[in-house]
């Protein structure tokens, strides 16, 4: 979806509430990744695994520079984003990752620039990484064990490349967290991996499955976080719930000062606007919570309506016009008039 340069008043008001409601900026790299995670909704293009499967299946073709992606970036903060995520596929696999991640624009310390990787390819980057702004590092870690790896991302790497890989985070960056999808081929490890987590201090979040047309054939692997909450009730008394913002409400422990989250749908979710009559919202588990920047060069509310995808690609040569159009088209996507 094209959108033409705004020629009149711009209504700043959704994306305005979006930034201080803690929304996200997800920047999307590449799309390419060495793991195939079945679950991988790839923010919103075509995952690994579907497209390993499908050989007719293909991401969508680049079209950002490392240029574009920091220029926009610049706009966007300037335009109120605070919260940016790099991510891919695996962002450590783009070819622009160090271009980008080592010149990224200054900030005050009410923005966060934080990379999302699944550890695997950090050591070799460690020299590079170590002089980039970054604030925070998350690492996906769905496993514990060469079994588990293999059953859920169907890869050759082995788990201890990807221990590794946090233990070298963690050399580099003060900052470092755990996400832990809760899945059935995990559910013996997950007290493996919050032990692994509390002992190095790293905060971690426990996930439940988002439910994508990709992921559609692997149902029987979603299972609920009841039985990690359970658990985390007997290690700690100090638990809230936090329902405020965007996204997921999520419940949050804290165990010698270390905080654990899970997010689950019974806390419900953020709806705005059209959300109310979206025709994939009786199994949507996010609601708006972030806004995907993808190597194509599309900016997207909804990693599971790609009909609400904007294509950008025509203002890459004047990005201080993209605030504008993206302000635009919250606006329309809040007010359910896209």
């Amino acid at each position: 979806m094209s959108i033409p340069l705004p020629h009149t008043f711009v209504d700043w008001t959704a994306l305005r509430n979006f930034a201080a409601l803690r929304g996200q900026l997800r920047v999307s790299l590449t799309p390419k990744c060495n793991e195939k995670c079945w679950f991988c909704h790839n923010e919103g293009d075509v995952p690994p695994p579907f497209a390993y499967a499908n050989r007719d299946a293909r991401p969508r073709p680049g079209a950002m520079t490392d240029g574009d992606f920091l220029n926009v970036l610049r706009e966007l903060m300037e335009a109120g984003l605070k919260r940016v995520y790099f991510t891919g596929g695996e962002p450590l696999l783009s070819p622009l990752a160090r271009s980008v991640l080592t010149r990224l624009p200054e900030h005050g310390p009410d923005t966060t620039y934080t990379l999302i990787t699944n550890g695997s390819l950090v050591r070799r980057n460690q020299e590079w990484l170590a002089t980039t702004a970054l604030d925070k590092v998350k690492v996906s870690l769905h496993y514990f064990s060469d079994e588990s790896l293999t059953a859920i991302a169907d890869t050759r790497i082995g788990i201890a490349t990807i221990l590794d890989g946090i233990e070298a985070v963690r050399e580099m960056f003060e900052r470092v967290e755990l996400n832990t999808l809760v899945q059935r081929e995990n559910a013996h490890e997950l007290r493996d991996i919050l032990a692994f987590a509390l002992e190095r201090r790293l905060p971690v979040q426990f996930i439940e499955l988002v439910d994508t047309d990709f992921n559609a054939d692997r149902k029987r692997s979603a299972i609920g976080t009841q039985s990690i909450i359970d658990h985390l009730r007997t290690l700690t008394n100090d638990e809230e719930v936090e329902i405020s913002g965007v996204g997921q409400g999520r419940r949050i422990f804290r165990i010698d000062g270390i905080e654990i989250d899970v997010i689950h749908r019974e806390l419900g979710r953020h709806h705005v606007g059209q959300c109310g009559t979206c025709p994939v919202r009786a199994r949507c588990v996010e609601g708006f919570w972030a806004l995907r920047l993808d190597h194509a060069g599309g900016i997207q509310p909804c990693l599971l309506r790609d009909d609400l995808r904007m294509d950008i690609r025509h203002l890459l040569g004047s990005p201080e016009a993209v605030p504008e159009v993206v302000a635009q088209h919250v606006t329309a996507f809040t007010e359910g008039t896209l």
